[in-house]
């Protein structure tokens, strides 16, 4: 089997497009969310609230060509590919293009512009809107499909529309893909564009957060008076690289990919199962060959939903009881579906180097009901640790579970 590391990280959030921004919002415990005017005219909408990205332009260098059949989800996405492969000494490499490097990046739908021209032909009968690159635009592999074109890919493609583990499935099939020695190098990330359909799809479930009167409030994970998620957006990606392949170019490496598992609860479409939960996190462990004693933190999924939060955490703590800190960044930039695996996954590396992780904020009065585990709180925590692991769990059964360990100049 091959060994995977990571050689780039990158994405585009609503604290920023550099780990430096990300770092300082996060010490600041500065929360993005905000009530969106526009939503004021959705009347059954019940929540008002977002996270989203502002002033997000796709770059001049780009064509118009290449924009085309990009929507905004395609466009978040190649952009951090664009920044993850310059992080990592492969952009404009020729080897891109060589079919041993390929993608696997998800979202949970398209982009919706698009799909509404679509609902607009059904409805009315005409078609005003729809162009030849409508369907590009919408249909569920528009991102990995646009990564692939973008920078001229000719390996593998693997869409993961997984809803919320679309990010960490991509992440967790590529490192597949390359221990098995598929490929060499594989880009994986997810990304999501901020729609009020999304929004809805929750509200309907009674599932998002209705303090559309305080906003800096919400959401409170793991939290006795959480009230529901805040939808965000946004883009996340990792390149990940066969060791040897990353050691022949002078690659920098920012840490190993040691565990992948991902299952499915097999009973109900939203309701989230414990017992599997807890054993897809087991199956990572495994993979990783990994004790759960010797995990130093977790990354939680953290929804701040009342069936997310009380599963997850029983799970989580049934395995590693409360001697495992955790925490989750979705207390700052909202629930951002599609990107949230990969998102997470960066900043768990981040934190991980850099010896320091963030808390949940807007945890002020934990849920009795939740497992009994460490959370971190307050203005954070230094942590010297060897191996995070990250979770997402998502709508349809479908558990997802990554290991990190932090990579060491000279190791072997």
């Amino acid at each position: 089997m091959k060994r995977v590391v990571v050689t780039g990280m990158a994405g585009v959030t609503a604290l920023g497009t550099s780990w430096p921004e990300i770092l300082a919002g996060l010490r600041a415990r500065k929360n993005v969310t905000r009530r969106i005017a526009d939503w004021e005219r959705y009347t059954d909408l019940g929540t008002k609230l977002a996270a989203p990205v502002e002033n997000f332009e796709p770059p001049e260098h780009w064509t118009r060509k290449q924009l085309r059949g990009m929507g905004r989800v395609s466009q978040l996405a190649v952009r951090a590919t664009e920044m993850a492969l310059e992080r990592a000494g492969l952009l404009g490499n020729p080897m891109l293009k060589s079919g041993r490097v390929g993608v696997a990046c998800g979202s949970c739908i398209g982009s919706t512009p698009d799909i509404k021209d679509f609902a607009v032909m059904l409805l009315s009968g005409s078609s005003p809107g729809l162009s030849a690159n409508s369907y590009v635009r919408m249909m569920p592999h528009t991102a990995a499909a646009n990564i692939g074109i973008f920078f001229g890919l000719k390996g593998r493609i693997i869409p993961t529309s997984s809803a919320c583990t679309s990010g960490s499935q991509a992440i967790g099939y590529a490192y597949e893909s390359i221990k098995h020695g598929q490929q060499s190098v594989m880009i994986a990330g997810g990304a999501e564009e901020l729609c009020p359909s999304e929004a809805i799809a929750f509200d309907m479930l009674y599932a998002t957060s209705r303090k559309n009167d305080s906003p800096s409030g919400t959401p409170r994970p793991y939290d006795r008076d959480r009230d529901g998620l805040v939808v965000g957006e946004g883009s996340g990606v990792l390149i990940l690289e066969e060791l040897e392949h990353a050691r022949e170019r002078g690659a920098t490496i920012h840490a190993e990919v040691t565990g992948f598992a991902t299952n499915s609860d097999g009973v109900h479409a939203t309701k989230p199962e414990e017992e599997t939960m807890r054993v897809v996190m087991e199956l990572a462990l495994h993979d990783a060959g990994v004790a759960p004693e010797a995990i130093g933190y977790v990354n939680g999924h953290g929804t701040a939903t009342e069936h997310g939060d009380i599963a997850e955490s029983r799970a989580t703590a049934a395995l590693f009881g409360n001697r495992t800190p955790m925490s989750t960044q979705k207390s700052y930039l909202g629930h951002t579906l599609g990107a949230c695996g990969a998102l997470e996954s960066w900043f768990s590396i981040e934190m991980m180097n850099l010896g320091w992780f963030a808390p949940t904020i807007n945890l002020e009065n934990l849920d009795p009901r939740c497992g009994n585990l460490d959370y971190i709180v307050g203005e954070g925590r230094a942590i010297d640790t060897e191996h995070v692991v990250s979770n997402n769990f998502a709508f349809g059964g479908v558990n997802t579970s990554l290991v990190f360990s932090r990579w060491r100049q000279g190791a072997a």
